[in-house]
């Protein structure tokens, strides 16, 4: 039997039996309790690198059912707009939540751009490779009208970068096998471009250079660690 397939017997396993396991062990302590509290606006720099803030473009914003439902999820959310010299934009939207259990659970955004009428387009998971390790990060096109907004994000649980779906959900599980409830993060970057790979291309240049900009402390906040 080849291993993938093994793998992916035990995960399955794993998956079925992660309602027992969560009645037998309710996970009490959240992590964020445990550790500095979060500001995301001293968090993410107003100007890095080449970039800094253009308060003239502002970014999706979602209809007040979905900001509602947000609003259970997220503790603290920012979007902004960065434009470089070269009058090139990206759109910056970074949501934190201090209980990222099974029951409040990262919002993808192909739910909030679905929500927002887009037709969601080749999604696909992709690694980043920065300078500081690979980052497991989503890939997708939102088109509505003449907009398309390639898009480009990751999730943290704890202080791991996981793929949304059963990545996500084997981290949350790792957790609470130990009892704590782990945060989470969902950072997302995009712009308004036909082009798809020159905007990821772009993204990609946004993402290292702001990941360059900020400290150790507060890096492993946004992209987390390798370890749990």
């Amino acid at each position: 039997m080849k291993k993938s397939l093994i793998t992916s017997i035990i995960l399955g396993i794993l998956m079925v039996s992660s309602g027992a396991l969560t009645m037998a062990l309710t996970p009490t302590v959240k992590i964020a309790d445990q550790q500095e509290m979060l500001n995301l606006d001293a968090l993410i720099p107003a100007q890095f690198g080449n970039w800094q803030i253009d308060s003239s473009i502002i970014p999706l914003q979602v209809d007040a059912e979905t900001q509602s439902q947000l609003d259970k999820i997220y503790n603290q959310t920012i979007s902004r707009t960065y434009i470089n010299t070269l009058g090139e934009r990206i759109m910056l939207s970074v949501a934190y939540g201090g209980d990222q259990s099974d029951n409040l659970a990262v919002h993808k955004p192909e739910v909030c751009y679905y929500a927002q009428g887009f037709e969601i387009m080749k999604i696909f998971a992709d690694e980043l490779l920065t300078s500081y390790g690979k980052l497991p990060i989503k890939r997708l096109l939102a088109i509505k009208g003449n907009r398309n907004e390639p898009i480009t994000y990751w999730v943290t649980v704890g202080n791991k970068a996981v793929l949304p779906g059963i990545d996500q959900k084997l981290q949350q599980l790792r957790y609470g096998l130990t009892g704590r409830v782990p945060d989470g993060m969902l950072v997302r970057v995009s712009s308004i471009d036909n082009d798809k790979d020159k905007a990821y291309q772009l993204q990609s240049i946004f993402i290292q250079d702001l990941l360059t900009a900020v400290d150790v402390k507060k890096r492993v906040r946004l992209i987390g660690t390798s370890e749990v």
